[in-house]
């Protein structure tokens, strides 16, 4: 379940600093000294292509902070409350700005290590320029969370068979596609997916895909937990 909107990225750029408590800083990075870290509640940088963010944006948040050895590998220590809501999306983005039909393929390749407790999605978070839709693929989740929406039931396409749900968060339509299974690694073809969402069921036109997003959406974390893309590649043309 998603609310974050082109809405909310413009209120990050005017809301105050979040109190964090406790500074973590590198202590919650891995122990080779990573390039770039931020406790911030909207802390961003952008590594050889890829912005990262640690995205600290739903009430009742705890504290988190963000490492990044480079766009691709990277990581986060959030110690969010046991409590309901999404506290925070801390994700990679790689930028697309390409039309359906004027895409020729748009894959991804993850590995991520996620703690066995919490309450949290690993996710893509896919977003047309307009920010009208979101499509969000769930690799894994653990804890009590669930999409936005209803079932629409099983599909399997783009390397992957999902439970896929049809929603509207008040700001935009949502879209997403929650893996039957568990996954910590894989390839994710992305464009067969776009296109049964345009083709097959109608629910967009030919859409202009601007960021596909990839990180964890925490809704609980008590105590301190990590969570860690060892591995990203989001490849499109």
């Amino acid at each position: 379940m998603a609310t974050r909107t082109s809405v909310r990225a413009v209120m990050a750029l005017l809301a105050p600093t979040l109190a964090l408590g406790a500074t973590v800083g590198l202590a919650a990075a891995p122990a080779s000294a990573a390039v770039w870290s931020s406790c911030d509640q909207w802390g961003s940088t952008t590594l050889n292509g890829y912005t990262l963010y640690n995205d600290i944006w739903g009430s009742g948040a705890g504290s988190q902070c963000i490492w990044a050895n480079s766009g691709t590998n990277w990581g986060v220590w959030a110690n969010h409350p046991n409590t309901g809501g999404i506290k925070a999306y801390p994700n990679s983005k790689k930028v697309i700005n390409k039309s359906i039909t004027s895409l020729t393929s748009l894959t991804s390749s993850y590995n991520v290590t996620v703690p066995s407790s919490g309450a949290y999605n690993t996710s893509y978070d896919i977003w047309d320029t307009d920010y009208d839709y979101e499509i969000m693929l769930w690799v894994n989740k653990t804890g009590a969370v669930g999409p936005l929406g209803t079932s629409q039931g099983n599909l399997t396409l783009g390397g992957h068979t999902w439970t896929v749900y049809k929603g509207n968060n008040g700001a935009n339509d949502v879209f997403s596609f929650v893996r039957t299974s568990n996954s910590s690694s894989g390839t994710v073809n992305i464009l067969p997916i776009l296109k049964w969402i345009k083709d097959t069921k109608g629910w967009f036109g030919n859409e202009t895909i601007g960021d596909v997003q990839f990180g964890f959406e925490i809704t609980s974390s008590s105590g301190g937990l990590d969570f860690a893309a060892n591995s990203l590649t989001v490849s499109g043309g």
